[in-house]
């Protein structure tokens, strides 16, 4: 899980992304509006942590960008002021909650496991880059743009993206997808991952499918 900090008080910052570090997320970590809403456009982010009082940009309306960019991320606002109609409008702004400083950081990772949760039930999205792949309807696409696979192809995908960043090894990509046919080509998985590799990675500079030879294949995206 992906997190963005966005906190102009260093101290802060720090202390929110050692925490959640030690909680297993992958935290960045900015001070400015301006910076965040250059973030949120080349990266994905599971919940984004935005607090109201910064340079420059203030919070709020760092939110009603990102909103009006149809970026859907939770955002979850850290706010030191406790007036109704302050929180009515930070929810107003496209935030989904806030928190009023001074908080525990216990309530903040309730806070964002609530987010976490109500986002995967509605998304149920995995995501590789600029790959997504809907586990509920079975579309995938692109840079926005709709891939078509065969039922094969787009079993493997899953299986790769669900093991986002593990190297799976080819004989277990052969008994989770092919494990129900009567005969299997020796070569059979290397036809269907040439075929899955010029649908998602031909036309784009970033390869998200790497093959280790004579051991498996990876989802990635990185460049190596």
């Amino acid at each position: 899980m992906k997190i963005l900090v966005v906190e102009d008080d260093s101290k802060i910052a720090s202390f929110l992304k050692k925490g959640l570090e030690e909680e297993s997320f992958c935290v960045d970590v900015c001070n400015s509006g301006e910076e965040a809403l250059y973030l949120v456009g080349v990266n994905r982010y599971d919940i984004i942590i935005l607090d109201i009082m910064l340079h420059g940009m203030n919070g709020d309306e760092a939110c009603r960008r990102i909103r009006h960019e149809k970026i859907t991320t939770p955002i979850l606002m850290l706010t030191a002021k406790n007036a109704i109609d302050d929180k009515v409008t930070l929810l107003n702004a496209g935030a989904n909650d806030y928190l009023t400083k001074p908080f525990s950081f216990e309530e903040l990772l309730a806070r964002i496991r609530v987010q976490l949760r109500k986002k995967e039930q509605v998304d149920n999205i995995l995501y590789c880059a600029d790959l997504a792949i809907n586990l509920n309807t079975k579309e995938v696409n692109r840079g926005g743009v709709t891939i078509s696979l065969t039922s094969k192809e787009y079993a493997l995908l899953e299986y790769l993206a669900r093991n986002q960043g593990i190297l799976v090894d080819e004989s277990r990509l052969l008994e989770t997808i092919f494990s129900f046919e009567k005969t299997i080509n020796s070569n059979i998985l290397n036809v269907y991952m040439y075929r899955l590799r010029s649908k998602i990675d031909k036309h784009y500079a970033l390869k998200l499918i790497k093959t280790h030879r004579n051991q498996g294949f990876i989802l990635s995206d990185t460049s190596h």
